[in-house]
């Protein structure tokens, strides 16, 4: 039977007033909703036939999504809650009223229903595979068999906030060249578009013969007419073509072992796979998560096909009883610094202890790096910039310069 969302005014436990909305089946699973959550029911409304400006406009693909730090903030909510000792059900309800990612507050009320049905937390979550990583739901699988939910739930939040701070890390690096490459973009555009029709009439008056980056800038300019909406609909058709394909295999082995190829920010994106392999290595294997499954997710995870074929090769050595450290010590992406400590783990019983090390360590040489490569990066990209926007000024000039020996 299909949810319908209800508009409900009830009193607090502190005769409060409180108004808000909720998923529901009925209007009496409402009110017991809101019976569970502590708070009186006044009055109960359907809100499905709100028209006009009331209703609320979904544009697909659009909408609000559920990011890494609502994720974060709502494990450790719900970790502070579990442990204070309010029921699953009870918790699900405030967190899904205290969310600000609308969302999220949605999928919240949903899993709270199904929790309500006898579905296991990690099943519910289950169910919303777009929202709720594969990391989470393990890891709250493993808390809900071995009995420590809370702790697991704060291995999650801890690792969900690191891997925020990594991409903030990741999108600092990125955001500087990539204004500069747009900013020189719509100049050179502007300028062929505008500027350049311009001295182009001023130039057909004279009979000289134009210079030949002149000539060029002239051909480019007067067949901007196609040339700009080719560039579009080949932006258009190729982001597209990437969204279909990116999680392709023969994609992801292509572009991902490009990646790590690459002069500059290649040593940077192996950092950042290693450091998300060990950081999600070392929380499941703290929660209790078998070894073999964990294996499976940390792949997915890590952003790298390298990285996730690697340990694709690691899990079945472990399915064979032998190491993890043999199988990686053949594999390039991973550094032998990053082989022995583990090796060291696995001799010493201390394989958490130790992934975590690996992970704090290129956590910090991420950060180190990015640094550097911002440094090197501005001043590159301030060069490139004067040295298009200055040679089109130079190739416009180049014909009346010309010109005036001509007639001197």
């Amino acid at each position: 039977m299909a949810s319908t969302t209800y508009a409900y005014t009830a009193r607090d436990a502190g005769g409060k007033v409180v108004k808000g909305r909720i998923e529901a089946n009925s209007q009496s699973a409402v009110l017991s909703k809101l019976r569970t959550m502590g708070i009186s029911p006044i009055s109960v409304e359907e809100s499905a036939n709100a028209t006009g400006l009331q209703r609320e406009l979904k544009i697909p693909g659009l909408g609000p999504k559920v990011g890494l730090k609502d994720l974060a903030v709502m494990n450790r909510q719900m970790a502070t809650m579990i442990g204070a000792g309010l029921s699953l059900i009870r918790t699900l309800g405030i967190l899904a009223d205290q969310t600000e990612n609308p969302e999220l507050s949605r999928l919240l009320n949903v899993v709270k229903q199904d929790v309500e049905q006898g579905t296991s937390l990690s099943d519910a979550l289950l169910k919303h595979p777009m929202a709720f990583p594969p990391l989470m739901i393990h890891m709250i699988r493993a808390g809900e068999a071995g009995g420590f939910l809370d702790e697991a739930l704060v291995g999650t939040a801890n690792n969900f906030e690191s891997e925020a701070k990594l991409r903030d890390t990741i999108k600092s690096a990125l955001t500087y060249p990539v204004i500069v490459l747009v900013m020189a973009l719509v100049a050179v555009v502007g300028m062929l578009i505008f500027i350049v029709p311009i001295f182009d009439k001023m130039f057909a008056d004279f009979d000289a013969e134009l210079p030949a980056p002149t000539q060029f800038l002239v051909l480019l300019s007067n067949n901007m007419i196609w040339i700009a909406p080719l560039i579009i609909v080949s932006v258009v058709v190729t982001s597209i073509w990437w969204r279909q394909n990116k999680n392709t295999d023969s994609v992801r082995a292509r572009f991902d072992t490009t990646l790590i190829k690459l002069p500059v920010f290649g040593p940077l994106f192996k950092k950042i796979a290693i450091a998300r392999f060990s950081r999600t290595f070392a929380t499941m294997l703290g929660a209790g998560v078998p070894i073999l499954q964990s294996l499976g997710i940390v792949g997915e995870t890590s952003g790298n096909w390298a990285v996730e074929q690697a340990l694709k090769k690691v899990q079945e050595s472990v399915r064979q009883g032998k190491s993890i450290s043999g199988p990686l010590s053949a594999e390039s992406v991973f550094p032998s610094m990053v082989v022995q400590m583990i090796a060291v783990g696995e001799d010493s019983g201390s394989m958490e202890t130790m992934l975590q090390k690996i992970s704090e360590f290129y956590d910090a040489e991420v950060e180190a790096t990015t640094k550097a490569l911002t440094s090197l990066i501005e001043p590159l990209m301030i060069a490139f910039l004067g040295v298009v926007i200055g040679g089109m000024i130079v190739a416009l000039y180049l014909p009346i310069f010309t010109i005036y020996n001509e007639i001197g």
